[in-house]
């Protein structure tokens, strides 16, 4: 790894580590075991182990070039829905090693982007506030970002802090859908009126655009984006009245 080089980490490396491991281990099983015999009943298991193998390699493999490449370009079409004049204050829910926060902020000229996480390395490989840090140095972009430990359902910002508030691939990690939907409800507390918010997943979205609804904002979503992420995408946007 060159240390001078900013790294994004991959995403869900456990996911793809066992859909890598367990691609293999079904060819294997295909090769010494085609057929299952339970007494008189004889299962043919080499086309469904693989199948199923051939699923899960692709699986990985696709997610691991979404971790190291399409994450990048889905960065830069979340951030294209925002119409940037440099005085935007951000938030970045679930930042991770930066990736959304610093493209905000590289948007920016006096205003300033911040990014909260809970530092999982389940759901980010390396996820750690320092590694964070090292790529805002790199990047170069120090004097307009700050990060914080925060959590989504409870953040200790004041109402109304932000104009633009972004998340990617973070509130589906939250297990309950009360807090996710407490995620969405203190999102819309902390976005200034007239503000907007980009959340992108790959599930849960018709229940976060519910929880926005019901907050009071109104909100939209793209099509799931399979020539890009994958898994595949949605894009919600949230926009949160200018007047009450």
């Amino acid at each position: 790894m060159n240390p001078s080089k900013p790294d994004y980490g991959i995403d869900a490396p456990g996911a793809i580590r066992n859909l890598l491991l367990i691609g293999p281990a079904l060819f294997l099983l295909a090769h010494f075991v085609p057929v299952l015999t339970i007494g008189p009943v004889i299962f043919p298991l080499r086309p469904t182990a693989i199948g199923s193998g051939t699923v899960c390699l692709f699986e990985g493999v696709a997610m691991l070039l979404y971790a190291k490449f399409g994450k990048f370009s889905h960065r830069d079409r979340m951030l294209a829905r925002i119409a940037w004049t440099g005085n935007e204050t951000v938030l970045d829910v679930g930042t991770g090693r930066g990736l959304l926060m610093i493209g905000a902020a590289k948007k920016l000229t006096s205003g300033k982007a911040v990014g909260i996480d809970i530092w999982s390395k389940a759901d980010l490989s390396g996820n750690a506030r320092e590694k964070t840090m090292g790529n805002v140095e790199l990047e170069g972009v120090s004097a307009r970002v700050e990060v914080k430990s925060d959590d989504a359902t409870a953040m200790t910002f004041p109402d109304a802090t932000f104009d633009v508030v972004l998340s990617n691939l973070c509130l589906h990690n939250i297990p309950s859908r009360e807090g996710r939907d407490r995620a969405c409800h203190e999102i819309f507390r902390v976005l200034k009126p007239g503000g907007k918010a980009i959340i992108s997943d790959f599930k849960k979205t018709a229940n976060y655009m519910a929880a926005f609804r019901s907050a009071g904002a109104t909100a939209s979503r793209s099509g799931l984006d399979f020539l890009h992420t994958f898994p595949p995408l949605r894009i919600v946007e949230v926009v949160k009245p200018s007047t009450p």
